[in-house]
């Protein structure tokens, strides 16, 4: 069984440690060939761990950090006053090799700005990308990046996008030859702003890219694509219109509505009906594809959501784990040194 690090930003995101630790625990039991390092506050972090088992306390450390870096800090000042935060040093611990990957749920500004000056940027990469795999209607799994990372974007960097994503899409999800979309207004070629259309013609140049046009966003979930790229404006807010109305269907299902004045039979129909419902579309909930990852750096980095709860940031965990034992930093550099040259 091969040893898999890595490290946690334990005080990062809306709930710290209250999360993050109760996380990296059940990482833990399911995974043995799992260590996890925990960056944050002892104080806070050591109370959560009294009642853990010794088994599990044998592979987590706790890694002292002096500050956290807040959700509403302006990233700029954040980097600058970053030493000694338990971001930055869970990113130095990438970068010192002590560990495969990690995992922050903190401000993404900041893990961006950190990441790209203490791991760098791939050869061929202007900026990294936030990426994640969402979950299509009737099954399947579609790449999408940038989420967040990058407000605007150029041509150049969207097809950048687009190499790294067909990569994912190939090692994670396993696709052969998969399709590559650009998110757009329109279908049609005419449709867009200038960088899209300039994206579209550099990737209709690259032969080993399987370029299949625009895609409109209510589109994202159907399986048209297994790749779709725009920019982390656009991304961010497709993303988070998706989830926030996959969470208010679900807790529709969920609700009882008027049930005291339904009949029993009624009652029954309604229960019938939310189950299957439920499992038919259970596996939309965004907590069960949590974690974004920063693709195009020297190392692997996951950004969890902010308010994720333990479940959610569990998932970000086993993200990076998978990341990690696909090699892809290493094969998108592979990638990028074969086709970019050929496309410039």
């Amino acid at each position: 069984m091969t040893r898999l690090t890595l490290a946690l930003d334990a005080m990062g995101g809306d709930f710290g440690p209250a999360v993050t630790v109760p996380a990296a625990l059940q990482a833990l039991a399911y995974h043995p060939q799992l260590e996890l390092l925990l960056v944050g506050s002892p104080a806070a972090i050591n109370p959560l761990l009294a009642k853990t088992d010794s088994v599990l306390l044998e592979r987590l450390t706790v890694v002292p950090a002096e500050s956290v870096i807040a959700s509403d800090a302006k990233p700029s000042h954040a980097i600058r006053a970053s030493r000694g935060s338990s971001m930055r040093i869970m990113l130095e611990l990438v970068k010192a090799g002590r560990v495969q990957a990690c995992v922050s749920a903190g401000n993404t500004g900041a893990l961006m700005g950190l990441a790209k000056m203490l791991l760098k940027p791939l050869e061929g990469i202007e900026r990294p990308a936030l990426m994640t795999v969402l979950p299509q209607q009737h099954g399947g799994k579609t790449v999408v990046l940038d989420l967040g990372a990058n407000v605007e974007c150029d041509g150049a960097m969207l097809v950048q996008f687009a190499i790294m994503g067909a990569v994912v899409a190939e090692e994670i999800v396993g696709v052969v030859n998969p399709r590559v979309a650009l998110l757009n207004i329109g279908e049609e070629e005419t449709k867009g702003p200038s960088n899209i259309q300039l994206a579209s013609a550099l990737l209709g140049r690259i032969s080993s890219i399987n370029y299949i046009g625009y895609l409109e966003a209510n589109e994202l979930l159907t399986g048209k694509t297994d790749v779709l790229i725009c920019d982390g404006f656009v991304g961010n807010v497709t993303l988070k219109t998706m989830e926030g109305v996959i969470r208010l269907f679900l807790s529709l299902l969920k609700s009882s509505g008027d049930g005291g004045r339904q009949s029993w039979v009624m009652k029954i129909v309604k229960r019938w009906v939310q189950k299957r419902l439920a499992r038919q579309f259970g596996h939309l909930n965004p907590d069960q594809y949590n974690g974004a990852c920063l693709l195009g750096l020297r190392g692997t980095v996951f950004k969890s959501h902010g308010a994720a709860n333990q479940r959610a940031f569990a998932v970000a965990i086993e993200q990076a784990m998978q990341a990690v034992e696909r090699r892809i930093p290493e094969r998108i550099a592979a990638r990028l040194d074969a086709v970019l040259p050929k496309s410039d």
